[in-house]
């Protein structure tokens, strides 16, 4: 008998290997969420199977999500960044994902990481909610207002609430699995 997964995933490849083994974990690693904070960003307006197919070359592209190196991103980059097909090219969103790698140093400087700092708006552990199937799913919720605004504060780009919402699913902040689904539960025994 086939696990029964949240609707979402529509039985598609992509989705269900994303869903079985990432969606809605818990993240702690500075690296990964930053990566989660970029990809949600470029998934505004999009699907997100657009940037689950896109992701390794996200990765390419993007020095493997190191904030370190991103920052240094000039104007050759940039426009190397617009001309590469593998990617979504957004000439806002690459310029927003070089703001946010220097927003998000900034921030593990002061808190000693990333994670200390974005897991503070769940009070350090993961919301479960009780959702039957995909359209009981919220687009934000007070947590993802609050996280948005800072985040905002601090100089970050395309943090709006829903795409924060998204993040804190993605990064098991929120578990937000249809309660049949086979990840609820082991999500939550974790």
């Amino acid at each position: 008998m086939e696990n029964v997964r949240c609707d979402w995933t529509k039985n598609n490849p992509f989705n269900n290997e994303y869903h079985d083994n990432e969606w809605g974990v818990p993240l702690h690693d500075d690296k990964k969420l930053f990566e989660y904070l970029v990809l949600d960003a470029f998934q505004a307006g999009l699907s997100w199977l657009t940037i689950l197919k896109k992701r390794e070359n996200f990765r390419k592209a993007f020095d493997n999500f190191d904030a370190e190196i991103i920052v240094g991103y000039d104007k050759i980059k940039t426009d190397s960044l617009l001309g590469d097909t593998g990617i979504v090219r957004n000439r806002l969103k690459i310029e927003a994902t070089i703001t946010n790698a220097r927003a998000f140093l900034a921030i593990q400087k002061e808190f000693g990481s990333f994670d200390k700092y974005i897991w503070q708006f769940v009070q350090g552990k993961t919301i479960v909610n009780k959702r039957k199937n995909f359209i009981d799913i919220p687009v934000k919720s007070s947590e993802s207002d609050k996280m948005s605004a800072d985040l905002k504060k601090r100089g970050f780009k395309f943090v709006g609430t829903t795409i924060c919402y998204a993040f804190m699913q993605a990064a098991g902040m929120i578990n937000d699995h249809a309660t049949n689904c086979f990840r609820y539960e082991q999500l939550n025994t974790e």
